[in-house]
């Protein structure tokens, strides 16, 4: 049976700094998302299924033990994260991805004001998402590990961007202050990588 891993990250764990802290790195990955990945591993085998993708996990997520849910999200939504960032990002994306994002949202900063409010207003744990569906973005936000790739979610499409509003992802330093963590953290995003994605759903 295939196993998932836990990837590597492409920059080093105090490369998001001063907006995202070394030690939170080290954690959030180290400890939280391979805890996910152990978790997957052995719940897959414990419950004897057998997928080749997170696709085909999550296209039929909702008939299957919440231990597969709750894990492969944790997997597939931190890989995600992890990607969408890097050091020296943030800035206003180009081309194609921000014609989209005028024709949706009329502008940059209005969708920017959109996805932190998703951020903000996300009760409890869980992410706000930019996701392209049909090749329109909207803005929308999950609770625990959900996404927008599984048949229970909300609004359903391929997700481009997100931002992990749990408080492990931002405690240490900003401890409350969820503002402050969705604030700075748009000057960590990978717009390059973002625009990539976009450009794979259509």
């Amino acid at each position: 049976m295939a196993k998932f891993e836990l990837p590597q990250l492409d920059y080093s764990y105090d490369a998001l700094e001063p907006f995202i802290d070394k030690m939170t790195m080290e954690i959030h990955h180290s400890r939280h998302h391979n805890t996910y990945v152990n978790n997957l591993n052995k719940a897959l085998e414990d419950n004897k299924v057998e997928v080749a993708s997170f696709e085909e996990l999550f296209a039929n997520v909702s008939k299957l033990p919440v231990a597969l849910r709750n894990n492969g999200g944790g997997v597939f939504n931190h890989n995600l994260f992890w990607k969408i960032m890097k050091p020296n990002g943030g800035g206003v994306p180009e081309g194609q991805l921000l014609e989209a994002i005028n024709s949706a949202f009329t502008s940059f900063d209005e969708l920017k004001a959109k996805f932190s409010n998703a951020a903000m207003t996300r009760f409890g744990s869980g992410w706000a998402w930019l996701v392209s569906v049909d090749g329109k973005l909207v803005v929308t936000s999950s609770p625990n590990q959900d996404n927008p790739l599984m048949d229970i979610a909300e609004v359903k499409g391929t997700p481009i961007l997100t931002l992990d509003v749990w408080e492990h992802a931002y405690y240490l330093k900003y401890q409350n202050k969820r503002n402050e963590y969705v604030d700075t953290w748009w000057n960590t995003v990978n717009w390059e990588e973002v625009a990539k994605r976009f450009a794979n759903s259509l």
